[in-house]
């Protein structure tokens, strides 16, 4: 009879998430292990390898994109605020420039890898598709099509996001909703 699984993915996953705040792309399975506190071959035998288990933090990254967004955009007093909230909730929790340098530095090693990058490019297709249904309930007056309001935004998420990690100033989350709201305010004034 096999032994219960008590070690959940989402444990390993986080304590992944973590390690790469820390080490950035040099992190290792037994530096996930450690902060997870489990055994490297629990690791290594649930994702296989490195490579697995970045692919394992994406799909789930990509899989909570679309539930975390609409959640907040339900918490806002109209469509619009409900799109602001959503948008504001992708570095929510942020806060460190070195950790977010980290992230970013491993982003870039996951360009390398074919199925890495097929992965990072469904989790922005998922992110756009999402944001793109919270524009249309907005429905922005005097702003561009729906499709291209999407792409901007989600444009603005992640390069607000990359520039942050590079050139920190004040925090990620007070960027963001200063850039997000620019955007819409002039949007607004377009009608």
């Amino acid at each position: 009879m096999a032994r219960p699984k008590t070690i959940t993915d989402e444990r390993l996953l986080g304590a992944t998430a973590v390690v790469i705040g820390r080490r950035g792309p040099g992190f290792t399975i037994a530096d996930v292990a450690a902060e997870a506190g489990v055994s490297v071959g629990t690791v290594a035998q649930r994702f296989g390898s490195k490579s697995g288990l970045l692919q394992a933090l994406t799909r789930q990254t990509t899989a909570d994109v679309e539930r975390r967004m609409l959640a907040a955009a339900a918490t806002g007093a109209d469509p619009a605020a409900g799109l602001r909230a959503a948008l504001l909730t992708w570095f929510e929790d942020v806060t460190d420039p070195v950790e977010a340098g980290n992230h970013l530095a491993q982003l870039g090693c996951d360009l390398v890898d074919p199925d890495l990058r097929a992965l990072l490019a469904r989790l922005h297709e998922v992110t756009e598709r999402t944001v793109l249904a919270l524009v249309r309930e907005a429905d922005l007056p005097g702003g561009p099509p729906p499709e291209r309001a999407a792409r901007v935004l989600t444009g603005l998420l992640f390069g607000v996001a990359v520039d942050w990690s590079v050139r920190p100033r004040g925090a990620l989350a007070d960027r963001l909703a200063e850039d997000v709201d620019a955007v819409l305010a002039a949007w607004r004034k377009g009608s």
